[in-house]
């Protein structure tokens, strides 16, 4: 993923999770009985410590810095990262079930490298993710938004567009949703799908996020275009002819990337 650009926000220091009791949601498969919460929370922990363990306070500030100071990091690299819960995701792909109690906990950790790891998780476990899915997934991407975990999700939740037709429908009313960062999501949940791509919601989707000066809305914009250049570069070129008044030149400019006019 490319830098974007976000605005300053002070750093605080990764530490103990929040309480275990505001992670409330079930298991994929059951309910989540009380051995399940406990083995969750356990699991957590032990990413917690690891990441401890590996964290370098100097990288954590530099990564910060990248971000623009809005989320703290532990300071691990990557390669690092992963190799600490490598082993548990060939785990879980194996037991082909969602720990959705421990992406919770992840999710709600102050270092941010824990939120990349639920999104690596969900990467990994995606063919196992159905519509019903939808709505946990909805709550990470409403909550610790920012281009780095948005354009994550965005890609797990497109891949369950591909075999379910109901995200279609989602996409557009999100596209037409006050936060920016669900628009972003709808915008770019084609990104990658090629003769797949469903033009008349990718245009339907434009249409609605149009009019604005948000940098992430029309940058995310001009990507979509750009993307389905490479498929269909005739339907891109007359998209934007058509909608040339009404799009930000950066959506243009992105979008015209690999157009010859």
């Amino acid at each position: 993923m490319s830098r974007e650009q976000s605005p300053d926000r002070p750093v605080t220091a990764p530490g103990s999770a929040l309480p275990p009791g505001s992670a409330a949601r079930s298991d994929s498969a059951s309910p989540g009985s009380a051995a399940e919460s406990a083995g969750a929370a356990g699991r957590y922990e032990q990413l917690r410590q690891a990441m401890t363990r590996c964290g370098d306070p100097s990288k954590a500030v530099q990564m910060a810095a990248y971000m623009k100071n809005r989320f703290s990091f532990y300071g691990i690299q990557t390669p690092a990262r992963r190799a600490i819960y490598n082993e548990l995701l060939k785990q879980e792909r194996r037991a082909k079930r969602v720990d959705w109690l421990l992406l919770d906990l992840c999710w709600q950790d102050p270092g941010r490298e824990m939120q990349y790891f639920v999104c690596d998780y969900l990467l990994r476990m995606n063919r196992f993710l159905i519509w019903d899915d939808v709505p946990r997934l909805e709550q990470y991407v409403r909550s610790r938004q920012w281009w780095d975990t948005i354009d994550v999700l965005t890609k797990v939740i497109g891949t369950i567009g591909r075999l379910d037709a109901r995200i279609g429908g989602l996409m557009l009313r999100w596209a037409a949703d006050p936060d920016l960062w669900v628009r972003r999501t709808a915008i770019e949940h084609q990104l990658g799908w090629k003769a797949q791509t469903d033009t008349a919601l990718l245009s339907q989707i434009l249409e609605a996020c149009m009019g604005t000066e948000e940098f992430f809305i029309n940058k995310a914009m001009g990507w979509a275009l750009r993307d389905y250049s490479k498929t269909d570069p005739d339907w891109v070129r007359n998209f934007i002819e058509e909608h040339v008044d009404d799009l930000n030149a950066l959506t243009v400019r992105e979008g015209s990337k690999y157009l010859t006019w």
